[in-house]
């Protein structure tokens, strides 16, 4: 195999050209079968396997620099630096992160993970390049999808003030998770299928390329032929000089243009168009289901281990479709997850109620804070890392203002496989800081779908935190109704209370036990609110035990835990509160169960931090 040549970075440049075909074939091969057992991002790294080859044949690694937009199609450039071996731990606990990594290898040259950000940071390693006196090429690797998050804007305006060589690959292969939305993937599709644009550069470039003297011609000569037949030119009339748009899944292509564009002395885009999933048909077939995927059987794609059960996911895309059906004020928001976070059925039902904001949690945010204000009920679907982006438009926008803005934190907590850009772990923090939001987080299933018809009906920003994942449906039997900042007792014991908000009441429903066969007495309490806290229960409860343990799935610092002990501080309670947190760090990748139990959070390490207290 060709694949088995690659050591490390370069090594591809030994392989004759005749073979480029024969490599992108075996990667592809590899990336399927390795995946299907890992889980990871395949579709998008199907979909970019030639476009890669190309820039390490162009590049000089690990001297010039590639920075990965988001960095979920970097598996085919860890690959060709010689990380085949890692792929069998790829994305598990001490194995190969499925983002690029710094410590990972020197041919990572930025970490990533979440969107839009390729292209600031290639300007920030220009300007040090150029600081220093040095040579070398940086390219940024964006998607078509990321350049609807507004921080890609706010680059390109910078970037189009640089005189020194900074080449930008689009990568536009018309999706960002779920199908690309707005006016710039609009721009890009009449690119697409500008005909005679393409078919007129095809004969002007094949004729003129392999004369050097007359490359400064060429370009003049391609920008006539745009400004003539490609509408609107927004990126050269940004002063970004553009080239493209070039066949993706032609590895000579991609190397032709890379080096022609090491040429240009000023910012230049590379427009490269390619088809995400190419090469596996269900995939090509199903791009959204195999972007982030388990799992699965080659053969067919289907899961290795489909669900028996309702996941979070299913019954917030349940809950929503019946509230959107009672109440015509429900207005759904998602940024580009309408599969992710189960918006797709109330899309179809109320196509003119749903509203996907593309890669775009400022402008999402501040969109439903105006819906709110005009009278509507906008809900805000996201996930819980990439609700952070949009911090400061929750305080000022929403928060502020006490507008009616719901937001359905998704994948809160420890996500698991994809590492530190994406554990949801510090969502109570920043929220709970914000004078006017309301926090929220359910036990199980029939939680959620409970507090979700209390916060349509309340008034004032809302946040309901629920994990990923299988939904819980234990303690069905312990359903009182929701009243506003009140826990719920479950068991009722003495001495100690075990506090627990959302996912780990199951946790400490097991610590319970654990410690019931140690002879301990116990209470379990599901907190329900985060914010604001019970106090009323936490003083009765002080009368009756002598240790309160908080658990909760966020970051120790600003998190559950620490606001029901600065209470029990301020009234002078007479009760000890221990914190289960997450310790204040960035959680690598892994299964919640191993980084549960690495953290200290699961079952047995809390009743083991009980334990040692009463004998202390």
């Amino acid at each position: 195999m060709l694949l088995d040549s690659i050591k490390g970075a370069n090594d591809i440049k030994k392989i004759p050209e005749d073979g480029y075909e024969e490599l992108a074939a075996e990667i592809r091969e590899f990336l399927i079968n390795k995946i299907s057992v890992t889980g990871g991002h395949l579709a998008s790294n199907l979909g970019c396997v030639e476009l890669t080859m190309g820039l390490h044949l162009a590049l000089n690694l690990p001297k010039d620099k590639i920075i990965w937009d988001v960095g979920h199609q970097s598996y085919t450039h860890k690959l060709l630096t010689g990380r085949k071996e890692g792929f069998d731990t790829l994305r598990q606990f001490g194995g190969m992160s499925g983002f690029p990594k710094r410590c990972e290898s020197e041919c990572d040259t930025f970490d990533t993970g979440h969107s839009s950000t390729s292209i600031a940071a290639g300007i920030g390693m220009v300007k040090a390049r150029d600081l220093a006196g040095e040579k070398y090429a940086v390219v940024s690797v964006i998607g078509d999808g990321s350049l609807s998050g507004g921080l890609a804007y706010e680059a390109l305006n910078n970037a189009a003030k640089l005189d020194t060589n900074f080449i930008i690959v689009l990568n536009d292969n018309d999706m960002s998770i779920s199908e690309s939305v707005g006016g710039m993937s609009k721009y890009l599709n009449s690119v697409r299928t500008t005909q005679k644009y393409l078919d007129l550069k095809a004969d002007v470039y094949s004729q003129l390329t392999d004369k050097p003297k007359v490359i400064d011609g060429i370009r003049r000569a391609k920008n006539s032929v745009k400004q003539l037949f490609v509408p609107g030119m927004v990126f050269e009339n940004l002063g970004i000089t553009y080239l493209g748009p070039v066949n993706g899944h032609d590895t000579k292509a991609v190397e032709r243009v890379i080096k022609e564009a090491r040429k240009v002395p000023k910012a230049v885009i590379v427009h490269v168009m390619t088809k995400k999933g190419k090469g596996y048909e269900p995939a090509e077939r199903h791009p959204a289901r195999f972007h982030g995927t388990e799992p699965f059987l080659v053969e067919n794609g289907i899961p290795r281990n489909p669900r028996t059960t309702a996941n979070y996911q299913d019954i917030f895309s349940t809950v929503m479709c019946k509230l959107g059906e009672r109440n015509e004020k429900i207005v759904a928001i998602t940024a580009a997850m309408a599969d992710g976070t189960g918006l797709k059925r109330f899309r179809n039902m109320y196509p003119d109620r749903f509203i996907d904001a593309g890669i775009a949690e400022e402008y999402a945010v501040t969109m439903a804070a105006g819906i709110a204000a005009g009278g509507y009920i906008p809900v805000f679907a996201v996930y819980s890392s990439f609700l952070q982006r949009a911090y400061d438009q929750i305080m000022e926008d929403v928060c502020l203002q006490n507008l009616h803005v719901i937001f359905a934190i998704d994948r809160a907590g420890l996500v698991g496989s994809d590492g530190e850009t994406h554990q949801g772990i510090f969502d109570l923090s920043y929220l709970s800081s914000m004078p006017n939001m309301h926090i929220l987080a359910p036990k199980n299933k029939w939680e959620l779908s409970d507090m979700m018809k209390f916060a349509v009906k309340f008034n004032g920003p809302i946040a309901i935190r629920y994990p990923r994942g299988n939904a819980y449906s234990g303690l069905e039997d312990y359903r009182a109704p929701i009243v506003m900042g009140k826990a719920e007792p479950i068991y009722e014991e003495k001495d100690i209370l075990l506090l627990a908000t959302g996912s780990m009441v199951t946790v400490a429903e097991k610590a319970r036990e654990i410690l019931k066969d140690r002879g301990c007495r116990c209470s379990l309490t599901n907190a329900r609110f985060i914010k604001p806290i019970d106090e009323q229960y936490l003083s009765v409860a002080s009368t009756t035990h002598k240790l309160i343990v908080t658990l909760e799935e966020n970051v120790e610092t600003g998190g559950f835990g620490e606001a029901v002990r600065k209470y029990v501080d301020n009234k002078g309670l007479d009760v000890h509160v221990m914190c289960i947190a997450i310790p204040d760090q960035f959680v690598t990748h892994g299964s919640v169960d191993k980084l549960r139990s690495m953290l200290g959070i699961d079952a047995v390490s809390v009743a083991d931090k009980i334990s040692d207290y009463l004998k202390r």
